[in-house]
């Protein structure tokens, strides 16, 4: 083996005007949301710590730095080839463009276009140059749409991700601190690097590193600690048998679910403080979601785990029981369970948060029909609040509702069903006040797949009181077979210029949620430029939302009618009418399906779900 070197580096020492490829076969990037939201969340937390808004920029400098880990590398002629840390070093680009973005017009930015891409004769290229990807990184550099559908994977997940270090980079971050956080992230974010002259030698290194000795996880040092500590060996194999069952069922959910159980049960039943991620870091949280094991050991007392007796039955009564729960939620996350559909809608709207607070009201003495009960109690209200949050245009990114999660969490914990039912209903009162729906959304480029979700949830609610099938799924699915939003009205303001006065009152009212429909991609294409009359035949031809705009729609429904008049909704066809040759939507009937849409999302996500639980 040749001479190996290494070196720890910036993360601008490391990508100013350097070149990195990918060999052919490990080039599919396939991080998902929760390994970029953790990312983020580490990045943004650390910097933090440190950051206060009186401190001049130079201060920066004095910021503590932040290990991302280490990448190797193999010479090859001109180029370096990442033999380790492609996920990383993508997932890093990708955050780079979209600060990049997120400067832009700022007057304070800095300019890291040199971290992404550089010239070599007279050609630029992106500092991690994959070929097949550079169509979808430019579009993203210079923040246009790129529809991955029918792609690699790849290029699926590069999307993907980005849209969620959008939807999760904390929105105080995004003005004053911005350039405080991209000078730290520059300049005190560090890697080592680790370069051979050879694949041969980088490979072996990459061996090495990976596979010599078997380090012990988390859950392997705490299912040690916690046999280790029951004395009678009868009871000692009984807990081995319990542990090691579910450390079984879990692996087939999926890689580290074991992991999430951990954290979410001892967040769920033990945790008391979170912290202030802008001051010196919570034990609790830090310590649980770094080193469960650890934390574990060191608050034995606290917890109850005081002999050989409390831990046999910690193990045997406890662990089994919340990981059967545990076990329940993600069985129900995948797919609509009578029952516990809210828990399938939050999983698609959050991250494993809500896992949490729906432990958190269960005690091992609850019967079947309690669990079912809380369970279900706890998913709804938290679909109200995310989906009122939603409404309101405010984010449910994991680090703008972590401490109020956290917070719940603690108050919801082993309440009685109607001391929960009591809690829920009294804090969803108190939301109306901030999270009303008096104020319809509005579509802009940043919350497409936000309004999505709420409309497909409108759909599908209306759908189910009228006696039809459910079809959520399909409505939020991506690929080929999609929905998109549809417009009511074409973007022809010279067709509206009796109701208006310029083109940006139009395009306010043609992008409020009155406005918007939800049809399968291929057939929202096909209408795009047609006007209403022709529109809303096609219309009769899809979901019960759209279908209602047409008269036809309220002939021969008996469900429907039904829904409309024991919701007392105001439906009504936007159809010909006054002898009328030609189906007309003007101004006043945005407003109505305006009006009608607030109506249904003020049933779909009222207090009264939160009643009657028994």
């Amino acid at each position: 083996m040749k001479e190996i070197q290494g070196r720890t580096c910036t993360i601008q020492q490391l990508l100013s005007g350097a070149k990195y490829g990918i060999d052919y076969y490990q080039r599919e990037y396939q991080w998902q949301s929760k390994h970029i939201v953790e990312l983020v969340n580490d990045l943004t937390e650390r910097f933090q710590e440190y950051y206060k808004p009186d401190h001049p920029r130079k201060e920066v400098g004095n910021y503590g730095h932040y290990f991302l880990g280490s990448i190797i590398t193999s010479q090859q002629g001109n180029q370096k080839m990442i033999v380790d840390g492609q996920q990383r070093l993508t997932s890093l680009t990708l955050l780079l463009i979209y600060l990049h973005n997120l400067q832009k017009g700022k007057r304070n930015g800095v300019s890291i276009e040199q971290l992404i891409f550089s010239e070599d004769y007279g050609e630029k290229s992106f500092n991690l140059n994959v070929p097949e990807r550079n169509d979808c990184m430019k579009a993203l550099f210079q923040g246009n749409d790129f529809d991955p559908t029918g792609k690699a994977e790849s290029l699926k997940n590069l999307v993907g991700r980005y849209d969620d270090i959008e939807e999760n980079f904390p929105y105080d971050l995004r003005d004053k601190a911005l350039p405080y956080f991209v000078d730290w992230l520059r300049k005190k974010v560090q890697l080592v690097e680790i370069t051979a002259s050879s694949d041969d030698d980088a490979y072996t290194i990459f061996e090495t590193v990976n596979n010599r000795g078997l380090s012990l996880s988390n859950t392997d040092m705490l299912k040690g600690y916690l046999l280790a500590s029951i004395e009678n060996e009868d009871k000692r194999s009984e807990a081995n048998k319990c542990i090691k069952q579910w450390l079984l069922k879990f692996a087939e959910q999926g890689k580290d679910k074991e992991t999430d159980f951990f954290k979410t049960w001892l967040r769920s039943q033990y945790e008391e403080s979170v912290g202030d991620r802008k001051k010196e870091k919570s034990q609790d949280f830090e310590g649980i979601g770094e080193y469960y094991y650890r934390w574990v050991r060191n608050n034995a007392k606290s917890i109850g785990l005081t002999d050989s007796e409390a831990f046999y039955k910690w193990v045997t009564k406890d662990l089994d029981f919340y990981a059967l729960a545990y076990l329940r939620l993600l069985k129900a996350s995948k797919t609509d369970t009578e029952g516990l559909e809210s828990l399938f809608y939050n999983e698609v709207n959050m991250t494993s948060l809500q896992y949490q607070l729906l432990l958190a009201p269960l005690q091992p003495s609850d019967n079947e029909a309690n669990i079912k009960a809380k369970l279900k109690l706890v998913a709804d209200y938290i679909d109200c609040w995310l989906n009122r949050r939603l409404w309101n245009s405010k984010s449910i990114a994991y680090n703008n509702v972590k401490s109020e999660v956290f917070q719940l969490t603690k108050e919801l914990r082993r309440l009685s069903l109607e001391q929960l039912r009591k809690k829920l209903e009294s804090k969803l009162r108190r939301h109306n006040a901030e999270l009303n729906f008096k104020k319809p959304p509005r579509l802009h480029q940043r919350n497409r797949t936000k309004l999505k979700r709420l409309l497909a949830r409108l759909i599908d609610w209306v759908e189910k009181e009228s006696g039809l099938p459910g079809n959520y799924t399909n409505y939020i699915k991506s690929g080929k077979s999609s929905y998109e939003i549809e417009h009511i009205w074409a973007d022809k303001y010279e067709r509206h210029q009796d109701e208006f006065n310029n083109q940006e009152e139009f395009s306010e009212y043609r992008n409020s949620l009155g406005g918007l429909l939800l049809l399968p991609k291929k057939n929202n294409a096909s209408l795009k430029d047609k006007d209403y009359n022709y529109k809303v035949e096609h219309y009769l031809k899809e979901n019960l939302l759209a279908k209602s705009l047409h008269q036809v729609c309220y002939e021969n429904a008996p469900g429907f009618l039904q829904m409309i008049e024991r919701t007392g909704l105001p439906f009504k066809p936007h159809y010909k009418a006054n002898g009328e040759e030609k189906s007309v939507f003007k101004k006043t009937d945005l407003k109505e399906r305006s009006k009608l849409y607030r109506q249904i999302a003020e049933q779909v996500w009222s207090v009264k779900r939160l009643q009657g639980y028994k």
